[in-house]
């Protein structure tokens, strides 16, 4: 069991908790996700880790009340317990490894949409404690659905914020953002962290690319079980297979198939969508067996 040490709603629908969890904290690194279950036969739920203290042994997590899983989550409060708490999962991001002399010489820029931007924190907050000024584009449909802006403002070199409907910061999206900053602003960038929804990811993809500016994307948004046991999140990368969960959640962006991914998300949905990609797919669908059975 553990322990639900804190917990606000940041937004409407979207809530921070930290959970108390001394192994998992100890071991998280930026980029990496949890698993958690509220009770023995709930649902699995993957959840980005969005912060971490070993000293306090509590990991952070950042959710939207949209399914039954949740939404029962969001009726839990400090003092509770959950069933389960596992991780950390997937693959740390990949500067976590580079030398830190060599990150200083770069000019990082850090964009995130929506809820994205509880997955962007730690990473940016991972870069200003060993010394390292990055940029932060962060973006949302209005001033009312921002989060995190303060705890990301006091981690970042310029923190800039983007709303479609302009009632706050720059008005349009962050794909317009990036475009003023570097065609009318001059700003340089050597390299861009893009966490947000898929279509999101998509789009600024295409810009970086454009821009000439290497891009790491996190795919968290199509994990459904966590493991690579379902498939669901598996994405085409430079021609190759991969799964989000366990060979991501972070991809080079500009060369993960983002309509694929998109599809497959819409079609797994389904009974008949899932039928479909068995046989599209081949044998290359049951990696590590799935859960789709064939007569």
């Amino acid at each position: 069991m553990y322990k639900v040490v804190s917990k606000r709603e940041l937004t409407d629908n979207i809530y921070l908790m930290d959970i108390e969890a001394p192994r998992v904290a100890k071991s998280a690194k930026p980029g990496q996700f949890i698993i958690i279950k509220n009770d023995d036969k709930g649902e699995r739920i993957p959840l980005t880790i969005a912060d971490y203290s070993k000293d306090k042994g509590t990991v952070t997590i950042v959710f939207q009340a949209v399914g039954r899983g949740t939404k029962e989550l969001a009726s839990f409060n400090e003092g509770d317990y959950v069933a389960d708490f596992v991780g950390p999962l997937g693959q740390p991001s990949e500067f976590v490894y580079e030398d830190i002399n060599e990150l200083k010489r770069k000019n990082i820029i850090f964009i995130a949409g929506g809820v994205g931007a509880a997955p962007v924190y730690p990473q940016v907050k991972w870069m200003h404690d060993h010394g390292i000024d990055c940029d932060v584009i962060v973006g949302s449909r209005s001033k009312e659905l921002l989060i995190l802006k303060d705890d990301l403002k006091k981690v970042s070199k310029n923190l800039y914020i983007s709303t479609d409907d302009g009632s706050y910061g720059f008005n349009g999206r962050v794909t317009d953002c990036l475009k003023h900053l570097v065609e009318e602003k001059g700003n340089k960038y050597d390299h861009a962290v893009v966490i947000g929804p898929m279509i999101m990811m998509k789009f600024m993809a295409s810009l970086t690319k454009e821009l000439n500016i290497p891009t790491t994307v996190s795919l968290n948004p199509i994990m459904v079980d966590g493991t690579g046991m379902c498939g669901a999140c598996r994405v085409t990368v430079g021609g190759k297979v991969k799964f989000a969960c366990v060979d991501g959640p972070e991809f080079d962006g500009h060369l993960v198939d983002f309509d694929e991914s998109m599809r497959r998300q819409a079609m797994y949905k389904t009974e008949e969508g899932r039928s479909q990609l068995i046989i599209e797919e081949g044998d290359t669908h049951n990696h590590g067996g799935c859960g789709c059975k064939v007569d």
